[in-house]
């Protein structure tokens, strides 16, 4: 697929976080790839509850504090909450803070390499939908990580399939009408989830497939 955009669809060039703003109010979106692929944001999944499988699966560990790091509109920190479990989501985007919290969760808008609450101290920390790709480079977002969770926490991290390999591209969101700017953006297969880890301060304690997702369950390396 080109990756040229037709200037009778496109009207305004914008900033990603507001065209993810509104994905989540409800405007039809895509994201590009700097190669020329686009797929459908899952804006809808996100905005669902927790489902049944692959993300009970991902959260069924957590039963202390948990940190959700790029939490969307919430429906992993909502579905803690439910259960009992302390649960706080962080992200940058206004509207997804606002869905969060609407949700009855609560959530920070915040950088996640910025200053957050309890760091060193989270006995959790969430990385869903592809999070490890934030700002194109996983290793920085595992040892964020790292910093964040006491030392007996647990990361419990999302993947993609197997065979992605490490990839790391320019991405933007697209509508109908509009074209967010490029930011970087990183794809990673499962299968790199050892090396990852090994590399920023943690083990691999799991790793399962679940619904066609990918997870992997990382701990601190032992001192």
């Amino acid at each position: 697929m080109s990756g040229r955009i037709s200037a009778a669809t496109t009207q305004t060039v914008t900033d990603g976080i507001e065209m993810f703003d509104r994905a989540l109010a409800g405007e039809a979106s895509w994201v590009r790839t700097s190669d020329g692929a686009r797929r459908r944001l899952p804006t809808q999944r996100w905005l669902a509850d927790a489902d049944a499988l692959a993300d009970t699966a991902m959260t069924s560990c957590c039963d202390g504090p948990t940190l959700d790091l790029g939490c969307g509109p919430g429906r992993l920190v909502a579905h803690l909450l439910r259960r009992g479990v302390v649960a706080l989501g962080v992200d940058i985007s206004p509207m997804a803070v606002a869905v969060t919290r609407f949700r009855g969760a609560p959530a920070l808008r915040r950088d996640l390499f910025g200053q957050l609450p309890g760091a060193g101290r989270w006995h959790y920390a969430l990385l869903a939908d592809g999070n490890i790709g934030i700002g194109g480079d996983p290793h920085r977002i595992l040892r964020r990580t790292c910093e964040l969770l006491a030392p007996n926490g647990t990361a419990v991290v999302e993947f993609d399939p197997p065979g992605t390999g490490l990839v790391s591209l320019p991405i933007r969101l697209e509508s109908e009408t509009r074209v967010g700017s490029w930011f970087p953006w990183a794809h990673v297969g499962i299968e790199r989830a050892r090396e990852l880890a090994e590399a920023n301060g943690f083990r691999v304690l799991n790793t399962e497939e679940v619904d066609g997702r990918h997870f992997a369950w990382l701990g601190p390396t032992p001192m």
